[in-house]
């Protein structure tokens, strides 16, 4: 009886090992959710999709519209991953709502653009104009570190990247500043002076940076997009898998022949 009962543990534990353990899970994973912001995010990832296909990963791209939802997903457990930030924004995000997220890589980088419909450049502003720039202070911040740059403002020394229009020391100018959901700038931009819009916010609405934008960002800085996983999962075998994908030549080469230097591989 006593060898029976052993003979059945090991089983148990045998069938346990094969099915349920987290290794033979990572193993089995063949198909991943992929969380993206609508527009070059998701068109970058259709094309990540036909290069995991190749390597069995299976990838279902689900589309947001906003900054906060697909940090909020991968937090529930609805998504495998996301690719639509920066790592300034990802540290911010951590900081304020405790994810327990890891960046398995970097990606491409937007060069944020400042646009208007009632000027031809920034030295035209005048006196009391409504600039509307992001309400995340991450990306609020770069775009007061390029006006910093245009000659426009000048910062506090201690404000860094996450400045806010409270860290403004010199405005000759008076410009106010109209903070707003970096998805709703493109749609007001009719209704300011000038308007700071992300890359992957204005090719959706027919803005080309290296055309339209009246100043932009340099293509070098701290702001490349990042692959982000739940921190539990970094090492699980689809990862590297998922940043294979992303980073193979054909992403490559569909970036620079379907945005023209508007977007940059970090890679």
């Amino acid at each position: 009886m006593q060898r029976r009962t052993s003979l059945i543990a090991t089983a148990a534990i045998a069938a346990f090992t094969l099915l349920g353990s987290p290794l033979a899970q990572a193993q089995d994973k063949t198909s991943i959710k992929v969380g993206v912001t609508a527009g070059p995010h998701a068109q970058i990832m259709e094309a990540v999709k036909k290069a995991a296909a190749k390597d069995g990963l299976a990838i279902t791209v689900v589309e947001f519209s906003d900054y906060v939802q697909p940090n909020a997903a991968l937090a529930a457990g609805d998504l495998d991953a996301n690719s639509y930030q920066h790592k300034p924004y990802l540290d911010q995000q951590i900081a304020d709502r405790g994810y327990k997220f890891t960046s398995v890589a970097s990606t491409v980088t937007f060069p944020i653009g400042i646009y208007s419909k009632k000027i031809k450049k920034l030295a035209d502003l005048k006196p009391g104009a409504r600039v509307g720039i992001p309400n995340d202070p991450t990306n609020g911040g770069r775009v007061l570190l390029l006006l910093q740059e245009q000659g426009l403002i000048k910062l506090k020394g201690s404000a860094g990247l996450k400045a806010t229009p409270l860290d403004v020391a010199e405005n000759p100018k008076k410009l106010r500043f109209v903070e707003l959901d970096a998805a709703q700038l493109p749609r007001s931009l009719d209704d300011l002076d000038a308007a700071a819009i992300n890359t992957n916010y204005a090719l959706p609405a027919g803005l080309r940076p290296s055309k339209d934008a009246i100043a932009i960002e340099g293509p070098k800085g701290p702001y490349a997009n990042i692959l982000v996983v739940r921190t539990a999962d970094q090492k699980q075998p689809w990862v590297a898998k998922f940043v294979k994908a992303y980073r193979s030549p054909e992403v490559r080469a569909f970036i620079k022949d379907e945005f023209k230097g508007s977007v940059v591989a970090d890679f």
